[in-house]
Protein backbone atom coordinates (compact mmCIF):
# COMPACT_ATOMS: atom_id res chain seq x y z
CA UNK A 1 0.00 0.00 0.00
CA UNK A 2 1.43 3.40 -0.96
CA UNK A 3 2.03 6.06 1.65
CA UNK A 4 1.19 9.70 1.04
CA UNK A 5 2.91 12.67 2.73
CA UNK A 6 2.45 16.42 2.36
CA UNK A 7 5.14 19.05 2.88
CA UNK A 8 4.12 22.43 4.27
CA UNK A 9 6.54 25.37 4.34
CA UNK A 10 5.58 27.85 7.08
CA UNK A 11 7.33 31.03 8.23
CA UNK A 12 8.06 29.20 11.51
CA UNK A 13 9.63 26.13 9.87
CA UNK A 14 9.11 23.01 7.73
CA UNK A 15 6.42 20.45 8.60
CA UNK A 16 5.78 16.97 7.16
CA UNK A 17 2.35 15.35 7.52
CA UNK A 18 1.10 11.88 6.62
CA UNK A 19 -2.31 11.64 4.92
CA UNK A 20 -4.44 8.61 5.71
CA UNK A 21 -6.42 6.92 2.91
CA UNK A 22 -5.38 9.44 0.26
CA UNK A 23 -6.74 7.43 -2.68
CA UNK A 24 -10.22 7.46 -1.15
CA UNK A 25 -9.90 11.17 -0.36
CA UNK A 26 -9.00 11.96 -3.96
CA UNK A 27 -12.28 10.39 -5.17
CA UNK A 28 -14.36 12.44 -2.70
CA UNK A 29 -12.85 15.89 -3.35
CA UNK A 30 -16.05 17.92 -2.55
CA UNK A 31 -16.30 16.21 0.88
CA UNK A 32 -12.61 16.98 1.50
CA UNK A 33 -13.22 20.65 0.70
CA UNK A 34 -16.08 20.76 3.24
CA UNK A 35 -14.08 18.98 6.00
CA UNK A 36 -11.03 21.28 5.68
CA UNK A 37 -12.47 23.88 8.09
CA UNK A 38 -13.46 21.27 10.73
CA UNK A 39 -10.39 20.52 12.91
CA UNK A 40 -11.78 17.30 14.41
CA UNK A 41 -12.55 15.75 11.01
CA UNK A 42 -9.29 17.06 9.55
CA UNK A 43 -7.23 15.54 12.41
CA UNK A 44 -8.55 12.09 11.54
CA UNK A 45 -7.09 12.46 8.03
CA UNK A 46 -3.76 14.26 8.66
CA UNK A 47 -1.05 13.33 11.20
CA UNK A 48 2.17 15.25 11.94
CA UNK A 49 5.34 13.26 11.20
CA UNK A 50 8.04 15.90 11.83
CA UNK A 51 8.48 19.64 12.35
CA UNK A 52 11.74 21.57 12.04
CA UNK A 53 11.59 25.21 13.21
CA UNK A 54 13.91 27.83 11.70
CA UNK A 55 16.83 28.83 13.94
CA UNK A 56 16.61 32.52 13.05
CA UNK A 57 14.87 35.03 10.78
CA UNK A 58 17.94 35.08 8.50
CA UNK A 59 17.76 31.29 8.00
CA UNK A 60 14.01 31.55 7.29
CA UNK A 61 14.62 34.25 4.65
CA UNK A 62 17.39 32.22 2.96
CA UNK A 63 15.12 29.15 2.76
CA UNK A 64 12.08 31.04 1.47
CA UNK A 65 14.20 32.78 -1.20
CA UNK A 66 15.48 29.42 -2.43
CA UNK A 67 11.99 27.85 -2.41
CA UNK A 68 10.47 30.81 -4.31
CA UNK A 69 13.01 30.19 -7.10
CA UNK A 70 12.29 26.45 -7.21
CA UNK A 71 15.62 25.49 -5.57
CA UNK A 72 15.79 22.84 -2.84
CA UNK A 73 17.49 24.43 0.23
CA UNK A 74 20.02 22.39 2.21
CA UNK A 75 17.94 22.60 5.43
CA UNK A 76 14.84 21.20 3.69
CA UNK A 77 16.91 18.48 2.02
CA UNK A 78 18.28 17.26 5.38
CA UNK A 79 14.84 17.53 7.03
CA UNK A 80 13.13 15.40 4.35
CA UNK A 81 16.02 12.92 4.26
CA UNK A 82 15.55 12.25 7.97
CA UNK A 83 11.72 12.41 8.13
CA UNK A 84 10.81 10.36 5.04
CA UNK A 85 11.27 6.57 4.83
CA UNK A 86 14.62 5.20 3.63
CA UNK A 87 15.45 5.48 -0.09
CA UNK A 88 14.68 1.76 -0.75
CA UNK A 89 11.09 2.17 0.49
CA UNK A 90 10.42 5.51 -1.25
CA UNK A 91 9.20 3.82 -4.43
CA UNK A 92 5.77 3.36 -2.83
CA UNK A 93 5.69 6.86 -1.32
CA UNK A 94 4.31 10.09 -2.74
CA UNK A 95 5.02 13.61 -1.46
CA UNK A 96 2.44 16.35 -1.94
CA UNK A 97 3.83 19.87 -2.52
CA UNK A 98 2.23 23.17 -3.50
CA UNK A 99 4.93 24.39 -5.94
CA UNK A 100 5.60 22.14 -8.98
CA UNK A 101 9.13 23.58 -9.43
CA UNK A 102 10.04 22.66 -5.85
CA UNK A 103 8.45 19.25 -6.41
CA UNK A 104 10.70 18.63 -9.42
CA UNK A 105 13.80 19.62 -7.39
CA UNK A 106 12.79 17.28 -4.51
CA UNK A 107 12.10 14.38 -6.91
CA UNK A 108 15.54 14.78 -8.47
CA UNK A 109 17.41 15.06 -5.15
CA UNK A 110 15.52 12.53 -2.95
CA UNK A 111 14.20 10.04 -5.54
CA UNK A 112 10.56 10.34 -4.42
CA UNK A 113 7.47 10.93 -6.52
CA UNK A 114 5.94 14.40 -5.98
CA UNK A 115 2.40 15.58 -6.70
CA UNK A 116 0.77 19.01 -6.68
CA UNK A 117 -2.65 18.20 -8.16
CA UNK A 118 -5.88 16.49 -7.05
CA UNK A 119 -6.63 16.71 -3.32
CA UNK A 120 -3.12 18.06 -2.45
CA UNK A 121 -4.05 21.80 -2.63
CA UNK A 122 -7.15 21.20 -0.42
CA UNK A 123 -5.17 19.23 2.18
CA UNK A 124 -2.48 21.94 2.28
CA UNK A 125 -5.23 24.56 2.62
CA UNK A 126 -6.47 22.67 5.68
CA UNK A 127 -2.92 22.44 7.09
CA UNK A 128 -2.48 26.20 6.60
CA UNK A 129 -5.83 26.86 8.33
CA UNK A 130 -5.14 24.63 11.37
CA UNK A 131 -1.33 24.82 11.49
CA UNK A 132 -1.13 26.45 14.95
CA UNK A 133 -3.36 23.66 16.35
CA UNK A 134 -1.43 20.82 14.66
CA UNK A 135 1.98 21.86 16.09
CA UNK A 136 2.42 21.60 19.88
CA UNK A 137 3.58 24.81 21.59
CA UNK A 138 2.74 27.03 18.59
CA UNK A 139 0.08 29.70 19.08
CA UNK A 140 -1.92 31.66 16.53
CA UNK A 141 -0.24 34.90 17.68
CA UNK A 142 3.26 33.40 17.26
CA UNK A 143 2.28 32.25 13.74
CA UNK A 144 1.07 35.74 12.81
CA UNK A 145 4.25 37.39 14.13
CA UNK A 146 6.47 34.95 12.22
CA UNK A 147 4.47 35.45 9.00
CA UNK A 148 4.56 39.25 9.31
CA UNK A 149 8.31 39.34 10.05
CA UNK A 150 9.23 36.97 7.21
CA UNK A 151 6.82 38.74 4.83
CA UNK A 152 8.52 42.10 5.46
CA UNK A 153 12.02 40.61 5.14
CA UNK A 154 11.13 38.75 1.93
CA UNK A 155 9.53 41.84 0.33
CA UNK A 156 12.50 44.00 1.31
CA UNK A 157 14.93 41.51 -0.21
CA UNK A 158 12.89 41.22 -3.43
CA UNK A 159 12.81 44.98 -4.08
CA UNK A 160 16.51 45.59 -3.42
CA UNK A 161 18.10 47.40 -6.36
CA UNK A 162 20.98 49.57 -7.40
CA UNK A 163 20.13 53.06 -6.13
CA UNK A 164 21.94 54.63 -9.09
CA UNK A 165 19.67 52.83 -11.57
CA UNK A 166 16.23 53.65 -10.18
CA UNK A 167 13.77 54.42 -12.95
CA UNK A 168 11.01 55.37 -10.45
CA UNK A 169 12.74 58.71 -9.92
CA UNK A 170 12.71 59.33 -13.68
CA UNK A 171 8.96 58.67 -13.87
CA UNK A 172 8.29 61.11 -11.02
CA UNK A 173 10.70 63.73 -12.42
CA UNK A 174 9.17 63.83 -15.91
CA UNK A 175 5.65 64.00 -14.41
CA UNK A 176 6.78 66.91 -12.20
CA UNK A 177 8.45 68.62 -15.17
CA UNK A 178 5.24 68.45 -17.23
CA UNK A 179 3.21 69.76 -14.30
CA UNK A 180 5.67 72.63 -13.72
CA UNK A 181 5.48 73.60 -17.42
CA UNK A 182 1.69 73.87 -17.19
CA UNK A 183 1.78 75.78 -13.89
CA UNK A 184 4.52 78.21 -14.97
CA UNK A 185 2.63 78.98 -18.21
CA UNK A 186 -0.66 79.52 -16.34
CA UNK A 187 0.97 81.75 -13.71
CA UNK A 188 2.90 83.71 -16.35
CA UNK A 189 -0.34 84.47 -18.21
CA UNK A 190 -1.87 85.67 -14.94
CA UNK A 191 1.12 87.99 -14.33
CA UNK A 192 0.88 89.36 -17.88
CA UNK A 193 -2.82 90.15 -17.46
CA UNK A 194 -2.37 91.59 -13.96
CA UNK A 195 0.69 93.74 -14.68
CA UNK A 196 -0.69 94.93 -18.06
CA UNK A 197 -3.14 97.16 -16.22
CA UNK A 198 -0.13 99.16 -15.03
CA UNK A 199 2.39 98.74 -17.90
CA UNK A 200 0.65 97.37 -21.07
CA UNK A 201 3.56 98.21 -23.44
CA UNK A 202 5.90 95.69 -21.73
CA UNK A 203 4.19 92.68 -23.44
CA UNK A 204 5.17 93.93 -26.92
CA UNK A 205 8.80 94.56 -25.90
CA UNK A 206 9.27 91.32 -23.89
CA UNK A 207 6.92 88.60 -25.28
CA UNK A 208 8.70 85.67 -23.53
CA UNK A 209 6.92 84.61 -20.31
CA UNK A 210 9.95 83.96 -18.10
CA UNK A 211 11.73 87.22 -19.00
CA UNK A 212 8.46 89.19 -18.72
CA UNK A 213 7.95 87.87 -15.16
CA UNK A 214 11.54 88.79 -14.21
CA UNK A 215 11.07 92.31 -15.62
CA UNK A 216 7.77 92.77 -13.77
CA UNK A 217 9.43 91.67 -10.51
CA UNK A 218 12.29 94.16 -11.04
CA UNK A 219 10.34 97.19 -12.39
CA UNK A 220 7.46 97.31 -9.86
CA UNK A 221 6.22 100.88 -10.40
CA UNK A 222 7.07 102.01 -13.94
CA UNK A 223 7.46 105.64 -12.73
CA UNK A 224 10.57 104.68 -10.72
CA UNK A 225 12.46 103.63 -13.89
CA UNK A 226 15.37 105.86 -14.91
CA UNK A 227 18.53 105.70 -17.01
CA UNK A 228 20.22 103.91 -14.11
CA UNK A 229 17.79 100.99 -14.57
CA UNK A 230 19.19 100.19 -18.05
CA UNK A 231 22.11 98.13 -16.73
CA UNK A 232 20.08 95.76 -14.44
CA UNK A 233 17.42 95.37 -17.17
CA UNK A 234 20.17 94.51 -19.69
CA UNK A 235 21.44 91.85 -17.24
CA UNK A 236 17.93 90.34 -17.12
CA UNK A 237 17.16 90.53 -20.86
CA UNK A 238 20.67 90.25 -22.32
CA UNK A 239 19.80 93.03 -24.76
CA UNK A 240 20.56 96.73 -24.13
CA UNK A 241 18.23 97.90 -26.92
CA UNK A 242 15.23 96.20 -25.32
CA UNK A 243 16.22 97.60 -21.92
CA UNK A 244 16.29 101.13 -23.37
CA UNK A 245 12.95 100.51 -25.12
CA UNK A 246 11.39 99.61 -21.74
CA UNK A 247 12.71 102.88 -20.21
CA UNK A 248 11.31 104.91 -23.13
CA UNK A 249 7.93 103.11 -23.04
CA UNK A 250 7.59 103.66 -19.27
CA UNK A 251 7.69 107.44 -19.80
CA UNK A 252 4.80 107.40 -22.32
CA UNK A 253 2.80 104.44 -20.95
CA UNK A 254 -1.00 104.35 -21.23
CA UNK A 255 -1.29 102.14 -18.12
CA UNK A 256 -3.26 103.08 -15.00
CA UNK A 257 -1.70 103.86 -11.64
CA UNK A 258 -1.72 101.04 -9.09
CA UNK A 259 -1.62 101.35 -5.29
CA UNK A 260 1.56 100.22 -3.44
CA UNK A 261 -0.34 97.26 -1.86
CA UNK A 262 -1.35 95.92 -5.30
CA UNK A 263 2.21 96.34 -6.59
CA UNK A 264 3.59 94.44 -3.58
CA UNK A 265 1.22 91.53 -4.31
CA UNK A 266 2.16 91.51 -8.02
CA UNK A 267 5.86 91.57 -7.09
CA UNK A 268 5.44 88.67 -4.58
CA UNK A 269 3.55 86.59 -7.16
CA UNK A 270 6.14 87.35 -9.84
CA UNK A 271 8.89 86.25 -7.42
CA UNK A 272 7.12 82.92 -6.88
CA UNK A 273 6.79 82.36 -10.63
CA UNK A 274 10.49 83.16 -11.20
CA UNK A 275 11.43 80.74 -8.39
CA UNK A 276 9.25 78.04 -10.02
CA UNK A 277 10.95 78.64 -13.39
CA UNK A 278 14.39 78.29 -11.76
CA UNK A 279 13.28 75.12 -10.00
CA UNK A 280 12.06 73.76 -13.35
CA UNK A 281 15.59 74.23 -14.74
CA UNK A 282 17.04 72.35 -11.76
CA UNK A 283 14.58 69.47 -12.26
CA UNK A 284 15.49 69.38 -15.96
CA UNK A 285 19.21 69.09 -15.09
CA UNK A 286 18.45 66.43 -12.47
CA UNK A 287 16.44 64.45 -15.04
CA UNK A 288 19.29 64.68 -17.56
CA UNK A 289 21.80 63.38 -14.96
CA UNK A 290 19.44 60.59 -13.88
CA UNK A 291 18.76 59.50 -17.46
CA UNK A 292 22.51 59.41 -18.19
CA UNK A 293 23.04 57.00 -15.28
CA UNK A 294 19.91 54.83 -15.79
CA UNK A 295 19.46 54.77 -19.60
CA UNK A 296 22.54 56.34 -21.26
CA UNK A 297 21.97 54.75 -24.68
CA UNK A 298 18.29 55.70 -24.89
CA UNK A 299 19.18 59.25 -23.78
CA UNK A 300 21.90 59.56 -26.44
CA UNK A 301 19.50 58.27 -29.09
CA UNK A 302 16.32 60.33 -28.48
CA UNK A 303 17.18 62.78 -25.70
CA UNK A 304 16.47 62.72 -21.99
CA UNK A 305 12.87 64.03 -22.06
CA UNK A 306 11.58 61.75 -24.85
CA UNK A 307 13.38 58.79 -23.23
CA UNK A 308 11.93 59.64 -19.81
CA UNK A 309 8.41 59.91 -21.26
CA UNK A 310 8.78 56.49 -22.90
CA UNK A 311 9.90 54.95 -19.58
CA UNK A 312 7.06 56.72 -17.74
CA UNK A 313 4.45 55.50 -20.24
CA UNK A 314 5.75 51.92 -20.10
CA UNK A 315 5.85 51.98 -16.27
CA UNK A 316 9.53 51.06 -15.93
CA UNK A 317 12.69 50.58 -18.00
CA UNK A 318 12.26 46.79 -17.74
CA UNK A 319 8.71 47.01 -19.13
CA UNK A 320 9.93 49.25 -21.96
CA UNK A 321 12.72 46.78 -22.76
CA UNK A 322 10.15 43.96 -23.04
CA UNK A 323 7.99 45.88 -25.52
CA UNK A 324 8.36 45.03 -29.23
CA UNK A 325 9.40 47.90 -31.52
CA UNK A 326 5.88 48.08 -33.00
CA UNK A 327 4.38 48.79 -29.55
CA UNK A 328 7.09 51.31 -28.71
CA UNK A 329 6.43 53.14 -32.01
CA UNK A 330 2.82 54.01 -31.11
CA UNK A 331 3.35 54.35 -27.34
CA UNK A 332 1.39 57.43 -26.30
CA UNK A 333 -1.06 57.26 -29.24
CA UNK A 334 -3.41 54.62 -27.80
CA UNK A 335 -6.57 56.69 -28.31
CA UNK A 336 -5.77 57.30 -31.97
CA UNK A 337 -4.93 53.61 -32.44
CA UNK A 338 -8.21 52.31 -31.00
CA UNK A 339 -10.18 54.98 -32.86
CA UNK A 340 -8.49 53.87 -36.11
CA UNK A 341 -9.21 50.20 -35.39
CA UNK A 342 -12.83 51.02 -34.59
CA UNK A 343 -13.40 53.11 -37.72
CA UNK A 344 -11.11 50.88 -39.88
CA UNK A 345 -9.03 53.89 -40.90
CA UNK A 346 -5.23 54.30 -41.01
CA UNK A 347 -3.46 53.57 -37.73
CA UNK A 348 -1.12 56.22 -36.21
CA UNK A 349 2.53 56.23 -37.37
CA UNK A 350 4.02 57.50 -34.10
CA UNK A 351 3.22 58.40 -30.51
CA UNK A 352 5.71 59.92 -28.09
CA UNK A 353 8.48 59.44 -30.67
CA UNK A 354 6.98 62.35 -32.64
CA UNK A 355 8.80 64.73 -30.22
CA UNK A 356 12.16 63.33 -31.38
CA UNK A 357 14.16 65.60 -33.70
CA UNK A 358 14.46 62.82 -36.31
CA UNK A 359 10.70 62.81 -37.07
CA UNK A 360 10.68 66.60 -37.58
CA UNK A 361 13.67 66.46 -39.92
CA UNK A 362 12.22 63.68 -42.10
CA UNK A 363 10.17 64.49 -45.19
CA UNK A 364 6.40 64.08 -45.14
CA UNK A 365 6.54 60.77 -47.06
CA UNK A 366 9.33 59.38 -44.86
CA UNK A 367 7.93 60.24 -41.40
CA UNK A 368 6.31 56.81 -40.97
CA UNK A 369 9.40 54.98 -42.22
CA UNK A 370 11.83 56.86 -39.97
CA UNK A 371 9.43 56.46 -37.03
CA UNK A 372 9.44 52.67 -37.51
CA UNK A 373 13.23 52.62 -37.83
CA UNK A 374 13.70 54.87 -34.77
CA UNK A 375 11.34 52.67 -32.69
CA UNK A 376 13.46 49.66 -33.64
CA UNK A 377 16.66 51.40 -32.45
CA UNK A 378 14.95 52.65 -29.26
CA UNK A 379 13.91 49.08 -28.48
CA UNK A 380 17.54 47.90 -28.86
CA UNK A 381 18.86 50.82 -26.75
CA UNK A 382 16.36 50.21 -23.91
CA UNK A 383 17.27 46.50 -23.78
CA UNK A 384 20.98 47.27 -23.64
CA UNK A 385 20.39 49.84 -20.86
CA UNK A 386 18.17 47.47 -18.89
CA UNK A 387 20.18 44.25 -19.06
CA UNK A 388 23.83 45.24 -19.58
CA UNK A 389 26.20 45.27 -16.62
CA UNK A 390 28.59 47.91 -18.00
CA UNK A 391 26.81 51.25 -18.39
CA UNK A 392 28.05 53.09 -21.48
CA UNK A 393 26.60 55.37 -24.17
CA UNK A 394 28.67 53.80 -26.98
CA UNK A 395 25.73 51.79 -28.36
CA UNK A 396 23.50 54.88 -28.18
CA UNK A 397 25.97 56.91 -30.24
CA UNK A 398 26.19 54.16 -32.86
CA UNK A 399 22.41 53.75 -33.00
CA UNK A 400 21.97 57.52 -33.35
CA UNK A 401 24.46 57.54 -36.24
CA UNK A 402 22.48 54.73 -37.87
CA UNK A 403 19.29 56.81 -37.72
CA UNK A 404 21.21 59.81 -39.18
CA UNK A 405 22.51 57.59 -42.01
CA UNK A 406 18.99 56.30 -42.65
CA UNK A 407 17.71 59.89 -42.97
CA UNK A 408 20.47 60.58 -45.51
CA UNK A 409 19.54 57.39 -47.37
CA UNK A 410 15.94 58.61 -47.73
CA UNK A 411 17.15 61.97 -49.03
CA UNK A 412 20.18 61.10 -51.18
CA UNK A 413 20.08 57.31 -51.64
CA UNK A 414 23.50 56.68 -49.93
CA UNK A 415 23.40 53.10 -48.64
CA UNK A 416 24.13 52.97 -44.87
CA UNK A 417 26.21 50.34 -43.03
CA UNK A 418 24.61 47.04 -42.05
CA UNK A 419 23.42 46.70 -38.46
CA UNK A 420 25.71 43.73 -37.71
CA UNK A 421 28.80 45.73 -38.73
CA UNK A 422 27.81 48.68 -36.54
CA UNK A 423 27.14 46.42 -33.54
CA UNK A 424 30.53 44.73 -33.97
CA UNK A 425 32.24 48.14 -33.96
CA UNK A 426 30.31 49.14 -30.82
CA UNK A 427 31.26 45.89 -29.04
CA UNK A 428 34.94 46.40 -29.89
CA UNK A 429 34.85 49.99 -28.61
CA UNK A 430 33.11 48.86 -25.42
CA UNK A 431 35.70 46.14 -24.87
CA UNK A 432 38.52 48.66 -25.27
CA UNK A 433 36.82 51.05 -22.82
CA UNK A 434 36.35 48.28 -20.22
CA UNK A 435 39.99 47.20 -20.56
CA UNK A 436 41.20 50.82 -20.26
CA UNK A 437 39.11 51.30 -17.09
CA UNK A 438 40.42 48.04 -15.60
CA UNK A 439 44.06 49.03 -16.27
CA UNK A 440 43.44 52.50 -14.79
CA UNK A 441 42.04 50.88 -11.62
CA UNK A 442 45.07 48.60 -11.35
CA UNK A 443 47.42 51.58 -11.67
CA UNK A 444 45.50 53.44 -8.94
CA UNK A 445 45.73 50.42 -6.63
CA UNK A 446 49.49 50.10 -7.23
CA UNK A 447 49.94 53.81 -6.60
CA UNK A 448 47.98 53.60 -3.34
CA UNK A 449 50.03 50.58 -2.22
CA UNK A 450 53.29 52.41 -2.91
CA UNK A 451 52.08 55.48 -1.01
CA UNK A 452 50.97 53.28 1.90
CA UNK A 453 54.32 51.48 1.97
CA UNK A 454 56.15 54.81 1.89
CA UNK A 455 54.07 56.08 4.83
CA UNK A 456 54.71 52.87 6.80
CA UNK A 457 58.48 53.21 6.26
CA UNK A 458 58.38 56.84 7.51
Amino acid sequence: MSKFYVLYEHSAGFALFRVAEFEELATFLPQVEESVTDLQRFNSVVALIAFQPFKSAVVALENINAISEGILPEDLNLFLEGALPKRKKRGKCTLGVLDPKLGAAISEALEIQCSHTGAVPEILRGVRHHFHALIKGLTLKACSVAQLGLGHSYSRARVKFNVHRVDNMIIQSIALLDQLDKDVNTFSMRIREWYSYHFPELINIVPENHLYTKCAEFIKDRKTLSEESVEPLTAILGDSEKAQAIIDASKMSMGMDISPVDLINIQMFAGRVVALSNYRKQISEYLHTKMQSVAPNLTTLVGDQVGARLISKAGSLTSLAKYPASTLQILGAEKALFRALKTRSNTPKYGLLYHSTFIGRAGLKNKGRISRYLANKCSIASRIDCFSENQSSIFGEKLRQQVEDRLKFYETGDIPKKNIEVMKEALEELQQTVEAEASAKKKKKKKKKKEQEAMDED
